[in-house]
């Protein structure tokens, strides 16, 4: 597939997911276009800077134009609510896990009254960042995500669980464990038992290796929050536009090598 087709292809799922979003008279791109950029900038990875000069230089006709690069970005900003309807829904058994991401560097901390990262240990170095964790089903496809600082533990996205309870059964590590307890719908799982939630280590080392989200530049909550939106929005579009060209695969495969950009 070429890029063009690939970008085609992500607006044509998301256009149908959307439906009918009101579209700001004074604004140059629709919502659905707005969320298409947004995920193939997740599938990009990189910096925004470099993403807007080559989305602008080969593809600015396929959006009919683009506003400029600070406007395109704070759209990114505003309709990232819209990539919950790109959510996949959650199945008997999930799993779930957390992704330490790097803000800046430690000797930077302090330097701003609007940091937003948190300083933790990651891979055995100190590190000034966020922490993501999401829930995947069984087909592989993100049904709910959630993000702190780093210096947040596992445990703490428990009550994020407890939303799930009476409707999904969330397979975790033993790094969730508190010592108040687990809700009911958690289970604990020990090294080298139910191998089943390689699935979560698996799509983030897709994250890591497409995305480029191990270090991300953005700084200030609201982006920062846009910024992991979209990479949900592409892992389910891409798995979902994965499975319809190829419909003979096993359902909980994931390959995105033929959308590299």
């Amino acid at each position: 597939m070429t890029t063009e087709d690939i970008i085609i292809h992500i607006f044509y799922h998301v256009d149908n997911k959307l439906g009918q979003v009101w579209k700001d008279p004074c604004a140059k791109l629709y919502p659905s276009e707005v969320v298409t950029i947004g995920i193939v900038y997740a599938l990009k990875g990189g910096t925004f800077r470099a993403f807007y000069r080559w989305l602008a230089r080969d593809y600015a006709a396929l959006f009919g134009g683009l506003p400029d690069r600070t406007n395109l970005l704070r759209q990114l900003r505003q309709q990232e609510q819209l990539t919950d309807a790109l959510l996949a829904q959650p199945s008997v058994l999930n799993v779930a896990d957390s992704y330490p991401i790097e803000l800046i560097f430690p000797i930077r901390a302090g330097r701003s009254q609007q940091q937003v990262g948190t300083k933790n240990r990651d891979k055995g170095r100190w590190s000034i960042g966020v922490k993501l964790c999401w829930i995947l089903n069984q087909a592989g496809q993100v049904c709910g995500w959630i993000w702190d600082g780093l210096h947040c533990p596992d445990n703490a996205f428990l009550d994020f669980f407890k939303e799930y309870d009476q409707q999904a059964v969330i397979f975790t590590d033993w790094g969730f464990r508190c010592a108040a307890g687990v809700p009911e719908n958690v289970k604990l799982c020990k090294k080298g038992t139910w191998n089943e939630r390689m699935m979560v280590e698996t799509s983030f080392s897709l994250l890591t290796v497409i995305c480029h989200a191990k270090k991300m530049f953005h700084r200030l909550e609201p982006y920062i929050q846009a910024r992991l939106a979209y990479p949900v929005a592409m892992f389910n579009v891409c798995s979902q536009l994965f499975h319809d060209l190829h419909p003979s695969e096993k359902p909980f495969k994931m390959s995105f090598a033929e959308f590299s950009l």
